[in-house]
């Protein structure tokens, strides 16, 4: 089911339908089927579309973390927190959080800036 819904989300790129929900989408059913690094793609275009769109930065550091990016996994959570918190958003912003912890606790990166998400 996941493929047949990835190629029909996959048609309307580029459309007029295309934008930061759209690659959301797209992304989160990449991630389902296991494609973190594809689905990490996706979620990057949403938040160049959007970059106020927390739930894409959540989901964009999860995919990123699972592809083995972790570096860049607590850079995207560190972004997400920020969109999330001048958005209002507090619990994404609280999840990321815990998230972003997590990838430091595990000692899994090397960002000079690790203390910024947690």
């Amino acid at each position: 089911m996941t493929a047949a819904i990835i190629a029909n989300l996959e048609k309307l790129l580029d459309g007029p339908r295309d934008g930061a929900m759209l690659r959301y989408s797209l992304g989160n059913e990449l991630l389902k089927a296991g494609d973190a690094a594809g689905a990490a793609r996706r979620f990057r275009e949403a938040v160049e579309k959007d970059p106020r769109y927390s739930a894409a930065w959540k989901l964009l550091g999860k995919s990123l973390a699972e592809a083995g990016e972790h570096a860049a996994a607590l850079a995207a959570y560190t972004q997400g927190i920020e969109v999330a918190e001048a958005r209002g958003d507090v619990q994404a912003a609280k999840e990321m959080s815990v998230f972003a912890r997590r990838l430091q606790k595990a000692g899994t990166t090397t960002s000079p800036d690790q203390n910024a998400a947690g």
